[in-house]
């Protein structure tokens, strides 16, 4: 019998430097208007749906993709939930770390002035902790690399293993159980796609 606790992540609605490719970590950049409709998308597939607990980056991409999603009222923000802290690279994207530094990427290189991916890990690691002690499902809301961080993590990897799970902006991914072990049940679903959003 599956296991009746679901862990669903959603990865916050279209930015402008999600668009560009930079890294955006700290940096408080708001939706764009293609961003704020995919929040309201959401909404439509996750009405109804009733969660023990929904927790929020204290971002604004992310409590504004919460609020339109139909859980301002209910969500409840969580420091841990912020992106990767870019350090010296935030705003800049692989391409341009490139010219100067070929073959670079965040996941394996130094980050100077931020954090390392086992710090990220550390704190996808307690927000594990925290919500897989609820009783029901669980929803967050946050940022890419954080949320495959913390996917990589659920199924027992170490955070560097998130670099091999992609994920779009306003996706779904589930994570749950088979029996009593840790799986991934839906990763980087996504519902703006016109079959998907009817009502």
């Amino acid at each position: 019998m599956a296991h009746p606790h679901r862990i669903f992540l959603v990865r916050h609605g279209e930015t402008e430097w999600s668009k560009s490719g930079q890294h955006t970590g700290r940096t408080d950049i708001p939706l764009t208007p293609t961003g704020e409709r995919q929040g309201q998308a959401l909404a439509r597939h996750l009405a109804g749906h009733t969660f023990a607990q929904v927790l929020t980056s204290p971002l604004s991409r992310a409590r504004e993709t919460c609020r339109l999603a139909g859980f301002d009222g209910v969500a409840e923000v969580s420091d841990d939930l912020r992106e990767w802290n870019y350090g010296i690279y935030e705003g800049v994207t692989t391409a341009s770390v490139r010219e100067q530094q070929p073959g670079w990427t965040i996941w394996t290189s130094p980050v100077p002035e931020g954090e390392t991916v086992d710090q990220v890990g550390e704190r996808a690691r307690r927000v594990i902790e925290r919500v897989d002690a609820m009783k029901g499902d669980v929803a967050l809301f946050a940022h890419a690399h954080f949320l495959r961080i913390l996917g990589a993590c659920w199924m027992g990897l170490a955070p560097i293993h998130g670099r091999h799970l992609t994920l779009g902006t306003a996706s779904i991914s589930v994570l749950g159980y088979e029996r009593e072990t840790r799986v991934v049940q839906v990763w980087n679903q996504d519902w703006r796609l016109g079959v998907e959003i009817r009502e």
